[in-house]
């Protein structure tokens, strides 16, 4: 299920601007992942290039490689779809479809895709999806209800459910927890450590230490100003990041002397 991602050479445009420059990284899979740096620096740009989403905004491209163990999700005749089908994307904001069902939003993805799916299989589906989101226990007597009624950190649960549905390899996540409350945003940070026994996970925070929690490495990008592109200043292991960082922009940045 589970794989590795290596980007060469990473430069992903809107139009004429550059605004992210040059990445280079590999990802473990079965990890966490976390990208961290100020706003406007390109960490969730990038994280989009990785499941195809960046291509969505008009004029906006990417050049250079993203590898998938060792398959190019850029190259020839690879479908966009298909790739987001692998690398799936939890977004900022709860985002369940908010006239479907519970039930109906975990299958969304899977019936976007076209799969062909039984009576029984997408009920065996729907539970283990939600099971995995932590989530099964509080909906299973209301699966025919809205996914819009639940609150804002079951919804995004409910979102994780969705994406799991599909059976990604990846799992992308872009700031999952900033709309959420403290007790919500536990509930997903504990989701992100059991999910990366299956997928490899990444995350983009804003929050230090969310980072420090649940990440296994960590990648600071930083911006030298407005209208420059954002680069990837550093990446190592997260207490590494955190405590000895090697370049003085890093250590600036987790110390909050800036951002």
């Amino acid at each position: 299920m589970s794989k590795r991602i290596d980007v060469e050479n990473l430069n992903v445009y809107y139009g004429d601007f550059l605004a992210v420059e040059d990445v280079n990284i590999n990802i473990e899979s079965r990890s966490v992942t976390a990208f961290i740096g100020p706003s406007g620096c390109g960490k969730s740009t990038f994280l989009r290039t990785l499941n195809r989403m960046h291509e969505v905004i008009p004029g906006a491209y990417a050049k250079g490689k993203v590898m998938l163990d060792g398959e190019d999700l850029y190259g020839k005749g690879v479908d966009p779809v298909t790739v987001r089908s692998m690398v799936g994307m939890v977004f900022q904001r709860p985002n369940p479809f908010p006239t479907m069902s519970i039930r109906d939003n975990v299958l969304a993805g899977v019936k976007l895709n076209n799969k062909k799916i039984s009576r029984s299989d997408a009920d065996a589906l729907v539970e283990s999806s939600l099971k995995g989101a932590n989530l099964w226990n509080e909906v299973k007597d209301r699966l025919d209800k809205p996914g819009s009624g639940l609150s804002g950190g079951q919804q995004q649960r409910l979102c994780i459910a969705r994406t799991m549905a599909v059976k990604p390899d990846v799992v992308l996540m872009d700031e999952p927890c900033s709309a959420l409350d403290p007790i919500s945003t536990i509930a997903i940070e504990d989701l992100i450590h059991e999910l990366k026994e299956q997928f490899t996970v990444v995350i983009v925070t804003h929050n230090m230490q969310q980072a420090q929690r649940v990440a296994d490495k960590t990648a600071f990008f930083n911006i030298e100003g407005t209208g420059k592109p954002g680069k990837l200043v550093e990446y190592d292991d997260t207490a590494t990041i955190f405590q000895n960082p090697s370049q003085k922009a890093t250590e600036d940045y987790v110390s909050g002397r800036f951002g």
